[in-house]
């Protein structure tokens, strides 16, 4: 065939597509500019835009903040250390003669003083003794009484020459013989009453008695290992700690100028201070494997607030700064380079303000530089904060102040 007339179906079939696609653009731009659109709103003015940020305290990229003044204060210097309570004594009281125990005069932790009846042991053996003694040194001592008459009329024989020499010497002999006769008697009564002493036990120290160890009835020697009580001395009492050798030398300096350098007990959490105390003493020595020497504090403890053995933190003041420039902690900020505050400038802006950090105690810091008694410093919100932020500071306990005023 030719080729015009087997084109003609190709020609016819484009033009199809053509009117087609045509349509459905005539289509969606009437619908496009028929259909219904919402009006905009109208933009809100410059006034009504203030009012919504006077309705919310700030303006327009107004950060607000809580903040402090640096204030001038007293800050101590503390050393650290742990430590345990002892007691300055601890008795363990044990019998010193034999016998059964006839009653107990004490309770279980009763606070005893020196002198107190503890415990009674069956004095009446040692009663028996003493009795038999005391016969003993009646008889030896008329027997001296007799030999001393002898010794006298023997003297006169002597001169009378009625006698030998040899007779008065023995009878020299005889007396010197019950002179010490006399004498082991009057120790044998002495012991006797000791050991009647000593069946009657009594405190040797004001303290706490212990546990009760010992019943009555039971039978007790002067060799037995086992104790009848032990008392601990409570006030006052002490606390030895450990420090570090470094920190050694302005203790021993203020020592031997002879301050008085007081100690804190803390808890274990260190966070309740448990008593006051004063150090006394410092060890002689330096532990070579630890590095660290012992102190002893003494503590009155009147109120029984510290307990032998009793596990503590001590805190040793050794000297107090006072008139220096305070600020919480919270306030300070560190980076790799330096130590920093975030400063309100009278302004309302903020600005970084490096300082120097002197001692920290709690939750305050010395300001050694960078800053002056009464620079207002963030505290919370630093993470919101660029240099030269404008911010509303909130200051716990002043009337707040708009930004810009």
């Amino acid at each position: 065939m030719p080729p015009e007339v087997k084109d003609k179906p190709r020609r016819s079939s484009a033009a199809r597509w053509f009117w087609l696609l045509l349509l459905t653009a005539a289509v969606a731009a009437g619908a496009y500019f028929l259909w219904p659109r919402p009006k905009p709103a109208a933009p809100a003015s410059n006034a009504s835009r203030a009012a919504a940020a006077a309705q919310k305290g700030r303006g327009p990229g107004i950060i607000p903040v809580v903040a402090v003044r640096a204030q001038k204060g007293d800050i101590g210097v503390y050393i650290n250390g742990l430590g345990n309570v002892i007691p300055i004594y601890t008795v363990t009281v044990k019998s010193r003669v034999d016998g059964e125990i006839m009653s107990v005069h004490y309770t279980e932790g009763q606070l005893v003083h020196q002198g107190d009846p503890l415990l009674e042991i069956d004095p009446r053996p040692y009663q028996v003794m003493l009795e038999q003694a005391q016969g003993q040194l009646l008889k030896d001592q008329a027997t001296l009484d007799n030999a001393r008459v002898d010794l006298a009329r023997y003297d006169k024989l002597l001169a009378q020459n009625a006698i030998p020499e040899q007779q008065l010497a023995t009878q020299k002999a005889t007396v010197a013989s019950a002179e010490g006769a006399v004498k082991a008697d009057q120790g044998a009564i002495d012991a006797a009453k000791l050991d009647l002493v000593y069946a009657h036990i009594t405190s040797p120290i004001t303290g706490r008695v212990g546990l009760r160890l010992v019943d009555p009835g039971n039978i007790v020697h002067a060799t037995d290992t086992n104790a009848l009580v032990v008392i601990t001395q409570i006030e006052p009492i002490s606390v030895i700690f450990t420090i570090s050798e470094d920190q050694l030398p302005p203790v021993v300096q203020r020592m031997r100028a002879g301050q008085h350098l007081t100690v804190e007990a803390w808890d274990r959490a260190v966070t309740k201070k448990i008593a006051t105390g004063v150090l006394q003493t410092i060890d002689n020595e330096i532990d070579q494997t630890t590095g660290t020497v012992k102190l002893r504090a003494m503590f009155d403890n009147k109120d029984n607030a510290l307990f032998p053995n009793q596990f503590v933190n001590a805190r040793l003041l050794v000297e107090e700064k006072h008139g220096v420039t305070l600020v919480p902690n919270g306030a300070i900020q560190r980076n790799t380079q330096t130590t920093y505050v975030w400063l309100v400038k009278p302004d309302q802006t903020v600005t970084v303000c490096n300082i120097t950090v002197g001692t920290t105690e709690g939750d305050q810091s010395q300001i050694v530089s960078g800053l002056n008694v009464g620079d207002v410093i963030v505290t919370d919100g630093v993470d919101k904060l660029q240099e030269g932020s404008k911010v509303v500071p909130h200051l716990p306990g002043e009337t707040p102040r708009s930004a810009g005023k």
